[in-house]
């Protein structure tokens, strides 16, 4: 765990980090190809869409903002070489939307090795965040935060019998661990806990032990492939409990997976729901969307986009000559920031950025609602 924590007072944290005077590049590592390609591609294309809005007005105090993307493939050992190679070789002055808990961990070193920012890792893992670091700076509410939400949904419903199918890696353990911290809350213990191998999409041993439990609900914590799968084998063997699902699932990509297997499937969110122009932030990212030709709209682009506007607004405060510290100094300024009806904030001992959560279900035709 002494990896994780990063020294405040780090010398590599105070160098100014690669800039020009007409451009700020930003580096990605992320799964864009595999079974969890989706989760990357739709990071990047928010963030995208947000640089090119803020790049067409002039970009942050006269520099443009470009986005360097390297493909990991939801790969722990390609996630830290593509983290190393983005420094190195692309030369980024922060880090920007990186996908996954394992793939992020393994990048953690590299990344306090440096000094460098990372800013909004699609994750809400607890191990990315005890012990603080001060280069990372969290987005999205934790795995704690949205399992909590879940349990609590259930047990209110007066569901008690639940069990959990997680990925074997420190994701699906990190979401197990939430799911059981949220019961213990309310003296109970899963009924059966099953495991599916990351970027796999063999479940026939936990759909077993779905049939064997027949619990009322399953909470999931792994990709949307491997989930697809299980629900669509489960639904085909008669079981007829609910499916819950935290939102590193992609929800686009699992509804697209799903097809008429869809509907019922509860997942939650930690972002405003991308479909209802209710808040400014969801009026703009969906003009800014369609500004760039994007037609679909989802919960994945909509982070990237919020990451987005976290690092301009950082950049903005930082000053016309930014440095990697003078971004991080500056980002630890926001307090109950308003992206626009979704509020951010940080502080020098405290990067958690979002405690919001929401529920969401998957209705007729693939829609979502709440």
């Amino acid at each position: 765990m002494a990896l994780l924590a990063a020294c405040v007072a780090s010398p590599a944290l105070r160098a100014a980090g690669p800039t020009s005077s007409s451009e700020i590049v930003l580096g990605q590592f992320a799964a864009h190809s595999g079974p969890a390609a989706e989760l990357g591609r739709r990071m990047k294309v928010g963030i995208e869409t947000c640089f090119s809005d803020v790049n067409a007005a002039g970009g942050v105090h006269g520099r443009t903002l470009r986005l360097v993307a390297r493909d990991d493939g939801y790969e722990p050992e390609r996630a830290a070489a593509a983290c190393k190679q983005l420094i190195a070789e692309d030369r980024v002055f922060a880090l920007i939307g990186s996908v996954g808990t394992p793939t992020n961990i393994a990048a953690v070193p590299a990344i306090n090795a440096e000094g460098i920012p990372l800013i909004g890792p699609f994750t809400g893992a607890q191990a990315l965040r005890e012990p603080f670091n001060r280069n990372i700076f969290h987005v999205r509410a934790s795995y704690f935060d949205e399992t909590e939400r879940i349990v609590e949904h259930l047990t209110t419903l007066g569901n008690r019998k639940i069990g959990v199918f997680y990925q074997n890696d420190s994701y699906g353990m990190a979401g197990l661990a939430g799911v059981k911290r949220a019961m213990d809350k309310r003296g109970l213990q899963p009924a059966m806990a099953a495991t599916v191998e990351r970027n796999t999409v063999d479940v026939a041993a936990a759909l077993k032990q779905v049939l064997a439990a027949q619990p009322e609900a399953v909470v999931q914590i792994s990709a949307y492939k491997s989930c697809a799968a299980l629900i669509k084998q489960a639904r085909a063997a008669g079981y007829g409990g609910q499916f819950f699902n935290v939102s590193f699932v992609g929800s686009k990509a699992l509804s697209d997976q799903l097809g008429d297997s869809g509907p019922g499937v509860v997942i939650s969110q930690v972002v405003p729901f991308p479909y209802s122009p209710a808040s400014a932030l969801v009026r703009d990212y969906q003009l800014h969307m369609a500004k760039a030709g994007h037609k679909e709209l989802d919960f994945s682009s909509l982070e990237g986009y919020i990451a987005a506007k976290v690092v301009v607004e950082g950049l903005r405060r930082a000053g016309k000559a930014p440095t990697r510290e003078s971004l991080v100094a500056a980002l630890e300024t926001f307090q109950r920031w308003d992206a626009g009806g979704f509020y951010l904030s940080y502080s020098a001992g405290n990067h958690e950025g979002s405690r919001f959560t929401d529920l969401t279900i998957i209705g007729r035709e693939g829609r979502f609602v709440r």
